[in-house]
């Protein structure tokens, strides 16, 4: 069993270069069967590394002569293996049920899939450079294919630059580690960490090689379908892996405590940004990337925190933050993929209509599909007991212990952190609100949108399968950190773990708990309590009246639906909630800034109320902060 552990990732990537060739030759359903077969066997390999330990290294006959290729999988590499198995899985049973079988396109899945692979499966830098800059270059290609690039010529050129610029700065990072040894095997880099100028230069390289390929991709104006599902769903977890293997596994325990200050300021900017571009547009892909960054950014508070603690020798704590971030993007693969592929339905189904003002009364003509996304817009918007609640729990008291840190900066760094994540997660709910409830409540707005059909058998199984696995994450989450204890021990050092138990998750011996499955038969009687209050104190028996029509008046024969104007629109959040920033301007002689960088300019009056806004929540918190550290 163990041989075969060992020697499976080279078997699935010599798979997915035979699929590749299957590709270019026209054979389409070979590749998505294939696909399909071997993100299945990723997620396989996972649980197993998962539950028995890690696979032993297999060296191969490539690489530099002084330190050839090794394939390997630990704990760390397992977890995010789970999730590209599952991002794998989708795209290729969306894809198809979607019956689309273009050679061209088709043949870069496996690329990108054996790039992706090769990045989780390498033990050595060497192999972690090459992996990378191929799933780099394939998901470039992938989204010149599918015509992402055609209407933002300057976007394409950024992430090719970015493509080449992040495995040039890789490979300086090699240099940086490795030293006069040449060793570029992880055990032998973990015995020499950087320190000095070169952990400087090894962060100041990482950390935007790594944020380019996770949010680039994001950008992309690609339409909802299965290609957004493998390129949004698979390409930012490996980005986030490569940070956190080269930052915190192999920049070992004893970095200073600035370390993972960037990655936490970072991450809060992140989150901040994406909930407010979620909010600030109106069609369903750029809406679900606003949402899909703004999880980025708390997933990289959780390592940015997490590096920090650990600095400060707290190390429950840092494992605490670890956590939070392995959960967050578990969470987030589940309930991502399950948008993307209700947005492909909803795109479908009402002959291409992305926008949301052309959208509305969906719930009627696709009901399954409106309640499996309604449950994911619960796990995404934060509410418990959904899967995206226990990572954001988890990241917030790892917040609310970082006073513990006797740096001032950094409690103020925190106390900043603390307020980027309550303002992302409240402009996450209205968002989603806005997202589900004009897509699929309402009236229909035109009348393509009245007779749209309900989902295949094949691609509603799908979502409420991804809705069943939302569940389960989000009731058992002590289980699942239990799995993944051997990546936290990478991530957050030997100093300790979190208490796990099977129902429950802890950031101590003396701190709060959570107990969701204890919340989930909460709220169950307490609305079955309220019901039958309800029913019970009602004056009169239940009868049938007309319903509510939305404060519609009665429509005109030349308008059968009514005045689609009469209905909220989807700037009835967003105007009042655009970020009070100026619009960007390029210094004389540069080129312009892509589109997806211009901002608006603020309304009169914006900046002031939202500085002293700012002001009083940083106020209140320092006054929260200062009367926990006076209590402890």
């Amino acid at each position: 069993m163990t041989l075969l552990v060992a020697w499976m990732p080279a078997a699935l990537l010599a798979l997915l270069g035979l699929l590749a060739a299957l590709g270019a030759a026209g054979h389409g359903r070979a590749v998505q069967a294939g696909v399909a077969l071997v993100s299945a066997g990723c997620l396989g390999l996972a649980v197993a590394v998962l539950a028995g330990g890690p696979a032993p290294a297999v060296l191969l006959p490539f690489g530099p002569p002084w330190s050839p290729l090794s394939l390997g999988l630990d704990g760390l590499a397992a977890w995010f293996l789970l999730l590209l198995g599952l991002a794998g899985l989708a795209a290729a049973l969306a894809s198809w049920a979607a019956a689309d079988t273009a050679p061209r396109r088709l043949m870069l899945w496996p690329l990108l899939l054996a790039g992706l692979a090769l990045t989780l499966f390498a033990a050595d830098l060497f192999g972690l450079l090459l992996g990378f800059t191929l799933a780099g270059l394939a998901g470039h290609a992938l989204l010149s294919a599918e015509g992402a690039w055609a209407e933002d010529a300057a976007l394409a050129r950024l992430d090719f630059s970015a493509t080449l610029l992040a495995a040039s700065a890789l490979a300086v990072v090699a240099g940086l580690l490795a030293g006069l040894t040449g060793d570029l095997s992880f055990a032998g880099l973990r015995a020499l960490p950087p320190a000095g100028g070169t952990a400087l230069a090894v962060l100041l390289l990482v950390l935007p090689a790594a944020a380019a390929r996770a949010v680039l991709p994001l950008l992309a104006p690609l339409r909802p379908g299965p290609a957004l599902l493998l390129v949004g769903g698979a390409m930012p977890p490996v980005a986030v892996y490569l940070a956190a293997r080269l930052l915190l596994d192999l920049g070992g325990p004893a970095q200073p405590l600035w370390w993972g200050a960037p990655l936490l300021a970072a991450g809060a900017v992140a989150a901040v940004w994406g909930a407010l571009r979620a909010l600030a547009r109106q069609e369903l892909a750029p809406i679900l990337a606003g949402v899909a960054l703004a999880h980025l950014g708390l997933v990289a508070m959780a390592l940015g925190l997490s590096a920090a603690l650990r600095a400060a020798d707290l190390g429950t704590l840092a494992a605490v933050a670890a956590g939070a971030a392995l959960l967050l993007l578990l969470a987030q693969a589940l309930f991502l993929a399950s948008l993307w592929l209700a947005a492909a339905l909803v795109t479908e189904g009402t002959g291409g209509a992305r926008h949301l003002d052309r959208l509305g009364g969906l719930v009627h003509a696709m009901p399954r599909v409106a309640w499996a996304a309604l449950a994911a817009v619960g796990a995404a918007a934060l509410l418990p007991p959904l899967s995206g609640y226990a990572g954001a729990w988890m990241l917030a008291q790892a917040l609310f212990a970082a006073w513990r840190v006797g740096e001032p900066l950094f409690q103020l760094l925190a106390v900043f952190a603390v307020a980027a994540l309550g303002l992302s997660g409240a402009v996450l709910a209205a968002a989603l609100l806005r997202l589900w409830g004009l897509t699929f409540l309402g009236r229909p707005r035109t009348p393509r949108t009245l007779g749209s059909p309900d989902a295949a058998p094949l691609p509603l199984g799908l979502l409420l399968a991804l809705a069943a696995l939302g569940l389960v994450v989000g009731l058992l989450p002590g289980l699942l950190l239990r799995l993944a204890a051997p990546g936290l021990q990478l991530l957050a050092g030997h100093a300790g773990a979190p208490e796990l138990g099977l129902y429950e998750l802890s950031a101590g011996p003396a701190a709060a708990g959570y107990l969701p499955l204890a919340v989930a038969v909460g709220l169950v009687l307490a609305l079955a309590v309220l019901g039958a209050v309800l029913h019970h104190l009602s004056p009169r028996p239940a009868t049938r009246v007309a319903p509510w029509d939305d404060g519609f008046i009665a429509p005109p024969p030349h308008l059968p639906f009514g005045d689609p104007a009469t209905q909220p629109g989807t700037a009835a959040l967003a105007i009042p909630m655009r970020p009070p920033l100026p619009r960007l301007r390029p210094w004389p002689g540069w080129p312009a800034l892509p589109g997806v960088l211009r901002l608006p300019p603020p309304r009169p009056g914006t900046v002031r109320r939202a500085l002293r806004l700012c002001l009083g929540t940083v106020a209140a918190l320092l006054v929260l902060l200062v009367w926990l550290g006076g209590g402890a």
